[in-house]
C-alpha cells in the first residue's frame, strides 16, 4: 500500500472521498472468520502472559492477579468455552479518578476491567492489531510498536528546522469519554466482517462502569485504561490522519494529542478549520480552551515538553561551549506541570513520617527518578537536573533526621547516598555527560 512520507510534497487530491474508505483504501478482502482465532487456547495463553507482565489492579469482582494465577488453566478454559459458545459477557469496569497533574481539583476517569476481561481484551488485541497496523498513517505515533513520543518529537523538530514555525497546538475534548460507538464499529467493519467479533466489541464498549458503588451505562466512549481502547482510538482517528495528510498538512499525532506545523498563520488557520470539520464527521470535538495557533518563538507544549525559540544570549563565551548550543536557538525543556508532578511523586514518598529505612526509601524513589530522567535526559535540562538532585538529597536528609534543619550533610553526605545506597542522580542520566 502506498504511504505518504512525513517530509513529502503536498499529495495529489485523489483517492477515496468517504472517510470510512481510508480504513480499507485498496479495497482489500475483509476478514470474515476471526473469532475462532481469538478464543484459540494458545492465543489466550499469550494474552494471559502479557496481562501478568503488565500487572495492574483487579476490577469490580475483587479478583487480583494472584487469585487468577492460582488456577490459570481453569480460568483460561472457562474463557475459551464462553467465547466459543458465544456466552461471554464482560463485567462493568471499575472507575477510579486520577488527579490531573498540575490541575488541582480536576480528575481523569480511569476504567479498570477485571483480570478475566483484561485477558479477553488482550486476546482480541492480539488478532485485531496486525489487521489494522498496516492501515495506520505515518503521522500516528501513539500505542504502536516501534513508535514513541520521542519519534514524534523528532519529526516535529525536523519540520521546524525546515521553516514550518507556525503550530496548530490542538487538544480533543474528552476524547475517550465521547467516542461514538456506531461510528467506531462502522470503521472496524471496513476490515473485519466477523459479526461475533463486532458483537464482542459492542459488549465491551457498553459493559457499563461502576462509580461510587453505582452501576452506570456507557452509551458512548471507551474506557481509558482498557487494553483494547488504544487500538480503537487509533482506528477512529485514522481517517483524520489520512485526510489531513492527503490535503498536504504536516500532522503529528499521539493518541488524542496532535499538532500541525505550518509556514504561515494563514495556513495554520485553514488547517485548524479543516481539522475541525473532519473531526466533526467522526463525532469528535476540539477543546477550544486548549487549542491555539502559536509561533515557535512564543513556545508550545507537546507530550510533556515545552519547545520554544530562545531570545537571550548564553552566559558563556562561544569558545567555552562544547555542546554546540548557541544563543537564540530553539530548545526543549520539561513543561512546568511535568516538573511539578515529578516533585509531588518524590515528596509523597519521602514524607518525614514514612515508616521505611533510608535504603528502602531510595529503592522506592529510584525507579521514579530513572523513568522521569530518561524521558527528559536529551532536552536542555542540565541546570534543572542539578537543582532537582540537590532537592532530592535534602528530602532524604529531612526524612532521616525528621526535621528540615539538620546536619544531614555531615551524617549522610551525598557521596554516601550515591555510592553506598545507590541513589540515582538525574545529572548522570544525561548522555552527553556520560560520554565525557
Amino acid at each position: 500500500m502506498t504511504r505518504i512520507s512525513s517530509l513529502s510534497e503536498r499529495p495529489g487530491h485523489h483517492g477515496p472521498r468517504r472517510l470510512v474508505d481510508w480504513i480499507n483504501p485498496a479495497g482489500e478482502r475483509k476478514v470474515h472468520s476471526l473469532v475462532d482465532k481469538v478464543y484459540k487456547r494458545k492465543n489466550l495463553e499469550v494474552a494471559w502472559e502479557k496481562v501478568k507482565r503488565n500487572r495492574g489492579a483487579g476490577g469490580v469482582d475483587g479478583e487480583d492477579l494472584a487469585a487468577f494465577e492460582a488456577s490459570p488453566d481453569a480460568n483460561l478454559d472457562r474463557l475459551h468455552r464462553e467465547l466459543r459458545d458465544g456466552k461471554y459477557v464482560p463485567q462493568p469496569v471499575l472507575q477510579r479518578l486520577i488527579p490531573k497533574a498540575g490541575q488541582p481539583g480536576k480528575f481523569r476517569p480511569l476504567g479498570i476491567p477485571t483480570i478475566y476481561d483484561r485477558v479477553c481484551q488482550q486476546a482480541l488485541l492480539n488478532r485485531l492489531g496486525p489487521i489494522f497496523e498496516p492501515v495506520f498513517d505515518d503521522a500516528n505515533y501513539g500505542y504502536r510498536q516501534g513508535r514513541s513520543t520521542h519519534g514524534a518529537l523528532r519529526k516535529i523538530w525536523r519540520e521546524l528546522d525546515e521553516g514550518h514555525e507556525w503550530v496548530v497546538d490542538a487538544d480533543l475534548a474528552d476524547f475517550f469519554g465521547s467516542v461514538d460507538h456506531e461510528k467506531l464499529l462502522e470503521l472496524v467493519n471496513q476490515r473485519v466482517s466477523d459479526g461475533r467479533v463486532l458483537g464482542l466489541l459492542r459488549q465491551m464498549l457498553r459493559a457499563g462502569v461502576v462509580a461510587d458503588g453505582r452501576r452506570l451505562p456507557t452509551d458512548q466512549g471507551t474506557p481509558q485504561g482498557g487494553i483494547v481502547s488504544p487500538l480503537l482510538s487509533n482506528i477512529l482517528l485514522t481517517p483524520f490522519d489520512w485526510e489531513m495528510r492527503r490535503r498536504g498538512y504536516r500532522l503529528t499525532r499521539y493518541a488524542d494529542d496532535w499538532l500541525i506545523t505550518c509556514r504561515s498563520r494563514g495556513e495554520a488557520r485553514t488547517a485548524l478549520e479543516e481539522a475541525r470539520r473532519i473531526l466533526a464527521k467522526l463525532g469528535v470535538t476540539l477543546n477550544t480552551g486548549k487549542t491555539r495557533i502559536v509561533h515557535v518563538r512564543h513556545g508550545f507544549e507537546f507530550l510533556g515538553y515545552k519547545i520554544k525559540q530562545g531570545k537571550r544570549p548564553l552566559g558563556l563565551q562561544a569558545s567555552k561551549i562544547t555542546s554546540g548550543v548557541r544563543g537564540g536557538t530553539r530548545y526543549a525543556v520539561p513543561r512546568v506541570k511535568s516538573v511539578r508532578h515529578f516533585k509531588d511523586q518524590i515528596r509523597q514518598r519521602t514524607r518525614r513520617k514514612a515508616p521505611v529505612s533510608t535504603q528502602e526509601l531510595i529503592d522506592q524513589i529510584n525507579p521514579v527518578i530513572r523513568g522521569w530522567g530518561q524521558y527528559y535526559c536529551k532536552a536542555h535540562v542540565r541546570k534543572l537536573f542539578h537543582q532537582l538532585d540537590g532537592w532530592i538529597v535534602r528530602r532524604l536528609w529531612s526524612h532521616r533526621h525528621k526535621r528540615w534543619r539538620n546536619a544531614g550533610w555531615k551524617r549522610l553526605p551525598e557521596r554516601k547516598l550515591v555510592g553506598e545506597y545507590e541513589l540515582v542522580r538525574l545529572i548522570s542520566l544525561i548522555p552527553s555527560l556520560n560520554l565525557r
